[in-house]
């Protein structure tokens, strides 16, 4: 977990979840939480942040693998749910949920988080029929801003197919994928 810059009850944090998702991010004026890989670090780093100094709102920027062969560019997250757990079996062990789908924006892309690198054909075939795209991160960020009560948008710029060339195609874009989402940003986020 890193932070650059000084939270403010004024002004959005930006969340990502790697450094060099962050790399054109950096330059924009607004403070910035880097939270690490997977969804126990996200959880841990956002709630820490929040529990340090409350912002206006968080608004979560990342790479996604596309779960669908139309799926490419700049997306709003509309529902994040969780693809590695297993929600209505414990459900029904337990009677209570645990991992329901979090609602974000009547609009966008449905995204799912799990701790896997989706990275292989099969696993996105099966992804691609509850979701749009695949991440790491962002239920736990999701989940975290929502029962501390602070505001979350989610954008996701899709970095890779989700299949056997994801990890190559990730590493060759991360950076590509940065800059669209500090366009993003420029264009719809008040510094």
């Amino acid at each position: 977990m890193q932070l650059h810059g000084t939270i403010s009850p004024d002004r959005p944090l930006l969340v990502v979840a790697l450094e060099l998702e962050a790399v054109a991010l950096r330059n924009l004026g607004l403070p910035m939480l880097v939270t690490g890989a997977g969804k126990v670090n996200a959880a841990v780093a956002v709630a820490t942040a929040i529990n340090v100094a409350r912002p206006s709102e968080l608004i979560n920027l990342g790479t996604a693998g596309g779960l669908k062969d139309n799926v490419t560019g700049t997306h709003i997250v509309s529902t994040v749910l969780e693809h590695d757990v297993d929600d209505a079996a414990i459900h029904a062990i337990a009677e209570v949920h645990c991992s329901l789908p979090i609602n974000l924006s009547r609009e966008g892309l449905i995204l799912a988080t799990g701790d896997r690198f989706i990275a292989n054909a099969q696993d996105r075939q099966l992804l691609a029929v509850i979701a749009d795209m695949a991440d790491m991160e962002g239920y736990a960020i999701a989940k975290a801003a929502a029962l501390a009560g602070v505001p979350l948008t989610m954008v996701k710029h899709v970095s890779d197919q989700a299949d056997e060339s994801a990890s190559r195609s990730w590493v060759d874009s991360v950076t590509w994928c940065s800059h669209q989402l500090a366009m993003w940003v420029r264009e719809n986020v008040r510094a």
